[in-house]
């Protein structure tokens, strides 16, 4: 098993091997990720969204490397963190906020909410609330693609905190004897809800829990694009060889608490903000763009433009939508069998 740095400290890609369509694409990309969280909570504070809202502010780099390599038809499965996977994967920002509010217009017809987005025709298979419980589901997508032989891969995320579920452990097992085409996503933010790994896990290197079941892995940059994207074309290779699932743990780091309604005592505003500064997944690729001479301070200004406006276009729709009808209240709850 590749070992990688405890500390957080992984030096950043210098960009090599990325065109400039690529690095603005990026840029673009997690800066629609960006924009859409702190305007989601905004909406939250006014009181539009109800319920639990965790936002995905500063982990951008990795659903947006993951997709880079991601191919039609794999599966992307993930937990309550959500909203940026559903952009990253190409779910319509309006939609997407639209499900925040609750209105007809959402997703899930305003039913599913923060943590229950779903869309088959993204390849997304939810935001799931219960913790860990993704990822024998995202096992199970797996096991279908390898019955099937499509050569598709399940893109399983889960946190720092879901590592310790047993339900994790008995998926890592049955897919590495299965072979199951899996590549396991920790992302972990180093705090789970409020307690620190340190506090938390007795092995602090998450990537190594899948040693006792013979399965790979390795720890990456989670706060630089061009790594997670490198990483993430490593393990769909090795498990789209037949090879079974890889483990790639990210470390990365939120900005704001675990939820929005989670103060985050439990850290200094210090420390926040040195990772701010030294560690932002877009500034880095801001500064790449720069420095290879693909875009100056003008095209960044007009890319946030754009982005600031899809984002205004997509709180406004939220909004306006109406909400679901209550004869909807109990439709969607089972599907019928055909007789």
């Amino acid at each position: 098993m590749a070992r990688g740095k405890a500390n957080g400290s992984q030096p950043k890609g210098d960009g090599v091997g990325a065109g400039k369509d690529e690095l603005l694409g990026y840029y673009r990309d997690m800066l629609l990720i960006r924009r859409f969280e702190e305007r989601a909570g905004q909406l939250y504070g006014m009181g539009l969204i109800g319920g639990f809202c965790h936002l995905y502010i500063g982990q951008e780099a990795i659903a947006v490397g993951v997709q880079a390599v991601k191919r039609p038809g794999d599966q992307v499965i993930t937990g309550y963190r959500d909203h940026g996977h559903m952009l990253a994967c190409g779910m319509d920002p309006r939609e997407v906020m639209a499900e925040l509010t609750g209105r007809e217009g959402g997703s899930s017809k305003g039913k599913g909410g923060s943590m229950h987005m779903f869309s088959r025709e993204a390849d997304f298979y939810g935001g799931h609330g219960i913790v860990g419980a993704q990822v024998s589901l995202g096992t199970g997508l797996a096991l279908a693609d390898k019955y099937r032989d499509n050569g598709n891969v399940s893109w399983t995320y889960f946190g720092d905190g879901a590592a310790n579920q047993g339900q994790v452990y008995e998926s890592f097992n049955m897919a590495q004897l299965w072979k199951l085409p899996c590549v396991y996503i920790i992302e972990n933010n180093q705090y789970a809800m409020g307690t620190s790994v340190e506090r938390s896990s007795s092995e602090t290197h998450l990537f190594k829990r899948g040693a006792s079941f013979r399965i790979p892995g390795e720890e990456v940059d989670g706060m630089d694009v061009l790594a997670v994207r490198a990483a993430a074309q490593k393990a769909a290779d090795h498990a789209r060889a037949g090879n079974g699932p890889y483990i790639l743990e990210m470390k990365t780091y939120r900005y704001r608490g675990h939820s929005m309604s989670d103060p985050a005592k439990y850290r200094t505003r210090e420390e926040v903000d040195d990772v701010r500064k030294t560690r932002d997944p877009i500034d880095h690729i801001e500064e790449l763009l720069e420095k290879q001479g693909f875009a100056d301070e003008a095209t960044l200004k007009a890319i946030d433009a754009e982005v600031k406006r899809i984002v205004a276009d997509a709180a406004e729709f939220a909004r306006t939508s109406p909400e679901p009808d209550p004869s909807q209240l109990y439709t969607d709850v089972y599907t019928e069998a055909a007789q």
